[in-house]
């Protein structure tokens, strides 16, 4: 049987740090309000200057340093992201064209948080069918474009950053299985409400673009759905909670990446956490998690892990893995 294996990862982080306490100068909250609601104590945002390609080519460049791999040896680059550099053409050929790969396929995937899931699940069933032996997956974002600095419900949450992997096939197991959902009834809890057809807002910052979101409803939402996703991956692979060795979820809110887990009955010690200094990369923050991970030697090879994210749409999925 063919399988789409992790070979190598890779992150990118701005250098720029915002601090708890460098957001209580300009709103009316405190560190001790963000972090019992949040977790988040500090996140980076991106320079003036820095775009999402520019995070995306630097977390890729560490990835092809690390695994010594040949950037003409990609098949297709998929980028997970909701804050393109350009309308067309997408992040993803802008990053090809940097890194000096040659017509291979290239394109972006929307699904705001639950991008780099989405990604890896397109990703993996091109080499499953043996379309393609390499494949370039990235989440990147450079969310803080989008966020009303006034609005301490929004504005202490996104940040900014990159991840990425490469997939490989083999004929040993890697990725098991992927599960992406969606239902836009809920679309107007998380959103932005404005764009192309529907229009922009001439005069007013960033042409109007902002994340509104109904964080409670929100919260209740996320909690259910994952705890639904956990169950059917699960299933489809015959495992039982026990099977999983780690969780490496969306890094949105503290308090949700609990709930997962005690749905997972997981002590927090097998949880990949990193939402306190990163903050909420949005499809970024997945890969930067993963690569925390590996890179620190907390997830070893042969390893069952657990991947997870929801995000505006509704979209939620999930990926099962043996590193």
């Amino acid at each position: 049987m063919r399988y789409s294996r992790i070979i190598g990862t890779g992150s990118a982080l701005p250098e720029k740090v915002v601090t708890n306490h460098d957001l209580e100068k300009i709103l009316d909250t405190s560190d001790t309000w963000i972090r019992e609601r949040t977790g988040i104590c500090e996140r980076r945002i991106a320079a003036d200057d820095q775009t999402t390609c520019d995070l995306a080519e630097e977390a890729c460049r560490q990835v092809f340093e690390r695994t010594g791999i040949d950037p003409q040896s990609i098949d297709l680059v998929v980028v997970g992201t909701t804050t393109p550099d350009l309308i067309f053409p997408s992040t993803a050929c802008l990053l090809q064209h940097r890194l000096g790969m040659t017509e291979c396929g290239a394109f972006d995937v929307n699904a705001a948080c639950s991008g780099f899931i989405y990604a890896l699940s397109v990703a993996d069933k091109f080499i499953r069918t043996g379309s393609i032996k390499r494949a370039l997956v990235v989440g990147a974002e450079t969310l803080t474009r989008m966020v009303d600095w006034s609005d301490r419900g929004t504005a202490v949450l996104f940040a900014d950053g990159a991840g990425v992997v490469i997939l490989e096939a083999s004929d040993e197991p890697g990725i098991l299985s992927t599960h992406i959902h969606a239902n836009g009834g809920h679309a107007d809890l998380l959103c932005a409400d404005v764009g192309v057809s529907k229009g922009f807002k001439p005069g007013e910052p960033n042409a109007g673009v902002k994340v509104f979101m109904t964080g409670n409803e929100v919260f209740k939402v996320a909690v259910r759905t994952l705890g639904r996703i956990v169950d059917e991956t699960l299933e489809a692979n015959n495992m039982e909670k026990s099977d999983i060795d780690w969780l490496i979820p969306h890094q949105a809110n503290l308090r949700i990446i609990q709930a997962t887990a005690k749905k997972l009955n997981m002590p927090m010690e097998r949880v990949i956490v990193t939402v306190h200094k990163h903050g909420n990369t949005s499809s970024a923050s997945v890969p930067l998690a993963l690569d925390e991970a590996v890179t620190s030697g907390q997830v070893k090879r042969g390893e069952n892990l657990l991947l997870e994210a929801f995000g505006g749409g509704f979209t939620w999925g999930s990926a099962l893995i043996k590193y």
